[in-house]
């Protein structure tokens, strides 16, 4: 720091006299500054990559009010609508304010109409490559470093659907994604893991399931479900799509 900046910093009342002595080519450098990257104890210097969420259709609009209303939500809708990404969303919101305790992810391991083969490794790393969209959904809310250690400590959990029978989701939220690739037994098995204190999210577009005809029981849920006032189902069209416009354009005419 020059002199001429020491004077100016002193002429701004940003500096006290006494921390200068009488020998003018010795400096002693500021030790009380208004700033410092080291993290105060009042305040925590974490680095924050939450987003506000907004809604950018009329239908995300009715997704995001269905899941601040209702413990469970079906989201139907075709690709880029968003459902996914708003439900995890939501998710980390819910834990971050911590109206919930951990999160739940999970989506059946469905190839997309080929067949992928034996994968090496461990059981986690089979399994990876179906929960990949799961992961950059939560890697776009939170950091990937802040993701470890919250699946590290089971606030986050990413699960297969075969692994989900048996349990009861309490002080959760829950995501299942692209549910139109479950059988109408497995929704069923799914739906009622929800467990008290919790939110759950169905997610999924029955036009493009990965198994054989009439195998899917999305739609068959969903439309029984629209009967019942304390389940949501929101239904997500064409002018939803957020992705590029060629997707709209594209599934109008596919």
């Amino acid at each position: 720091m020059t002199k001429r900046a020491l004077k100016r910093q002193l002429r701004d009342g940003a500096l006290d006299a006494a921390q200068f002595g009488d020998d003018s080519k010795v400096r002693r450098l500021p030790t009380a500054r208004g700033w410092s990257p080291l993290p105060d104890e009042r305040e925590a210097r974490d680095q924050a990559y939450l987003k506000t969420i907004k809604a950018k259709s009329a239908g995300q609009e009715r997704l995001i009010r269905a899941i601040d209303e209702k413990n469970l939500v079906l989201a139907l809708g075709p690709a880029g609508t968003g459902k996914t990404y708003l439900a995890i969303a939501k998710a980390v919101e819910a834990l971050e304010a911590g109206r919930v305790g951990r999160i739940v992810l999970s989506r059946p391991a469905v190839e997309a109409g080929e067949s992928i083969g034996f994968l090496p490794g461990e059981m986690e790393n089979k399994l990876a490559p179906y929960l990949r969209p799961l992961y950059d959904a939560l890697s776009d809310r939170l950091s990937m470093k802040r993701v470890r250690t919250l699946m590290a400590e089971g606030a986050i959990e990413i699960a297969p659907v075969g692994f989900m029978r048996g349990r009861t989701l309490n002080n959760a939220f829950v995501v299942i994604d692209e549910a139109q690739n479950c059988t109408y037994v497995q929704l069923k098995m799914l739906l009622t893991r929800l467990g008290w204190h919790s939110t759950m999210v169905v997610t999924g577009d029955p036009a493009q399931s990965d198994l054989l005809p009439e195998m899917s029981g999305l739609a068959a849920v969903a439309e029984r479900f629209e009967a019942v006032d304390n389940i949501a189902v929101v239904r997500l069209a064409e002018r939803d799509i957020v992705r590029h416009p060629l997707v709209a354009e594209m599934l109008g005419v596919l």
